[in-house]
């Protein structure tokens, strides 16, 4: 029995490129599986309903749902892994907002940060802990207050001697910057910028007024203070704050550039919004779910990372995407969802061209352009999402996709058992 369990996992570990859609859809004890994925709204940062509050509250707030929308025994949670970006406290806050939360201290906290897709590698993490056997439940969270003065500024150069090596010097370019070299290096006018950002606002627009992201998204009562008067209300945040309706390519014609210095092509109605917001995916091995009797909803077949040129960082999904279906020896064409992160219109364009795939099964809710790009959080919101959105569509082959600063891309694989 040992040997035959040593052998599952490595099968999970190290995919043969063969298996395709028949291996990938098996059942197996030992499958990770997620039971729950939840996300707090996302709001504006800075001017939105989380700007007063601190990011230990927010990931409490939403530890606090996942127990009571999952009613399990939080004494069999092993562990809490914090995809998060711009705290340097990110594992105090992780640890003592688990506690807090009724997560009992027999549970370890951890902090992650793989830039923008530090929620992705949260599940990863707790996800590859479960399939080695080392826990078999696990709670990945990716939170970002980004209300908060940012922590991940490079303020000087790095050492003489790294600087010598171009590439190397390129992970010093400012995000901005990457995006317009992706639109001067690759041909993606402002005009196809504008129109993708302006159908990312449509869908977000159109979903929200179906009300199809409610059932992923929790309310967060918090506090917010006017910065006229002082006076101090507490509001309950029920919705994402940055869809905006009616937006159309003319309209964002109209928005002056962003970044002059480096170009005149991402502008702040085709870039992602800067935002707060958490959320948070509940892993457990196959066999532990249906002991408990929690819900599956996916199953978590594997993720990947792969390098690109830090000064186009943005096309990281098409190296990670082909490498991963690689691995799991899937067609793109089996993929039935993608949800790719819009940290610029340039970047999702030239990620869509590169990798031929049809705009209608890329980010069918809209993306972060429309939503919000909370750093470390996104990563995980986008589970949220593409899980939410299969079930609505009955869609089975799932796939999410980051670009990550510095010059990498990170890729998810799930298959959707709420069929």
């Amino acid at each position: 029995m040992a040997a035959d369990r040593l052998n599952n996992i490595l099968s999970h570990l190290k995919p043969s490129g063969t298996g395709g859609l028949s291996a990938i859809t098996q059942k197996n004890p030992d499958d990770v599986v997620i039971t729950l994925a939840l996300r707090t709204p996302l709001t504006k940062a800075v001017k939105g309903s989380f700007k007063d509050t601190e990011l230990d509250y927010l990931i409490y707030a939403l530890l606090k749902e996942v127990l009571a929308k999952s009613k399990i025994d939080p004494s069999l949670i092993e562990d809490v892994c914090l995809g998060n970006v711009n705290d340097g406290k990110a594992a105090y806050l992780v640890r003592a907002a688990s506690l807090a939360a009724g997560i009992p201290h027999t549970a370890g906290g951890s902090s992650v940060n793989r830039f923008c897709s530090s929620g992705l590698k949260a599940v990863q993490d707790i996800a590859n802990q479960i399939q080695l056997g080392a826990i078999d439940v696990g709670v990945a969270v990716g939170a970002e207050l980004m209300s908060a003065p940012s922590g991940d500024r490079i303020p000087k150069p790095f050492h003489a001697e790294v600087m010598r090596h171009q590439e190397a010097a390129d992970c010093m370019q400012p995000m901005g910057q990457t995006s317009e070299n992706v639109g001067a290096d690759f041909n993606i006018s402002r005009e196809e910028q504008d129109a993708y950002a302006a159908e990312s606002f449509r869908r977000a627009e159109a979903a929200q007024k179906a009300g199809w992201f409610d059932e992923e998204i929790v309310p967060v009562t918090t506090q917010v203070k006017d910065p006229k008067t002082g006076e101090v209300k507490t509001v309950t945040v029920t919705r994402d704050e940055g869809v905006r309706y009616g937006t159309t390519k003319e309209s964002l014609a109209k928005i002056r550039p962003a970044f002059p210095q480096f170009g005149d092509r991402s502008t702040g109605g085709n870039s992602s919004q800067v935002t707060d917001g958490a959320a948070a995916v509940l892993l457990m091995r196959r066999s532990k779910a249906i002991e408990l009797n929690q819900p599956i909803l996916a199953k978590f077949c594997g993720a990947t990372v792969a390098g690109v040129p830090p000064r186009v960082m943005g096309i990281g999904p098409t190296a990670a995407i082909p490498k991963l279906l690689a691995q799991f020896g899937l067609a793109k064409e089996e993929v039935e969802l993608y949800e790719i992160n819009e940290a610029f219109a340039s970047m999702a364009v030239y990620c869509l061209r590169n990798l031929g795939l049809e705009h209608e099964k890329v980010n069918p809710r809209g993306g972060a352009i429309a939503l919000g790009h909370p750093l470390g959080a996104t990563g995980a919101r986008q589970i949220c999402t593409i899980l939410s959105e299969a079930r609505r569509t009955k869609k089975r082959v799932l796939v999410t996709s980051m670009c990550i600063g510095t010059g990498q891309g990170m890729a998810g694989l799930f298959v959707n058992e709420q069929v």
